[in-house]
């Protein structure tokens, strides 16, 4: 069984940053895609980074140039660097652990897949 734990949220102005951090237990953290999501009350959870297992990344249109994923393979961590927040980047952001590489299906859905953790939130005042 693989355990995802987020931290890093809070509350922070437009124009700030913040760094959010997902511990994972478990082994061959470094085989497996990792992906971090967001959701805004009434929206769908959305993709928002993707790191793959071989180290290549990959962002949503709306967070490119902003934020920036990263992975500690040593520590079985994935990382979310986040500047220049915005209000409408308010939301719970999930990380997840992708089924495979991160090079053989698209990442961008949610069923690609198959742990995530919690959430922590995140909210950027104006």
């Amino acid at each position: 069984q693989v355990q995802l734990v987020e931290s890093g949220g809070g509350l922070v102005q437009a124009g700030g940053s913040l760094r959010l951090s997902c511990a994972a237990s478990g082994r061959s953290f470094s085989m497996h895609a990792m992906g971090w999501f967001r959701q805004a009350p009434g929206k769908e959870r959305e993709f928002v980074a993707l790191s793959r297992s071989g180290g290549g990344t990959d962002y949503a249109d709306s967070v490119k140039g902003r934020f920036t994923i990263s992975r500690d393979n040593g520590k079985n961590t994935v990382y979310l660097q986040m500047n220049s927040l915005k209000p409408e980047d308010t939301a719970v952001y999930y990380c997840a652990r992708g089924k495979g590489t991160g090079y053989d299906v698209s990442y961008g859905y949610t069923s690609a897949y198959d742990y995530w953790g919690q959430g922590t939130q995140v909210t950027v005042s104006s």
